[in-house]
């Protein structure tokens, strides 16, 4: 399955239960997450790969300075893991 696809669920899942999913540039910064999705009281960023892809040694690096401001940063895989974060 492609990380199109991936991203295409989540989008959709999200917008089927009121909430807002925002796709986003950073400009200036490499290897930030792809989306952030926003629920009530569920709110994270999202780094979508295609299954089983792990991400960049930077983009690791990234999520973590982010985890460290206290943000919830998420690396999704699959469709499943998609409805385990917000089901």
């Amino acid at each position: 399955m492609r990380e199109s696809k991936i991203e295409a669920h989540l989008v959709h899942a999200v917008k089927a239960l009121g909430g807002e999913v925002r796709k986003v540039k950073w400009i200036g910064r490499n290897s930030a997450p792809d989306r952030i999705v926003m629920l009530p009281n569920n709110t994270f960023w999202a780094e979508l790969k295609a299954p089983k892809e792990k991400p960049t040694a930077a983009q690791s690096r990234e999520h973590e300075r982010m985890r460290k401001m206290g943000q919830r940063v998420e690396v999704i895989d699959s469709i499943e893991q998609i409805e385990e974060l917000i089901g």
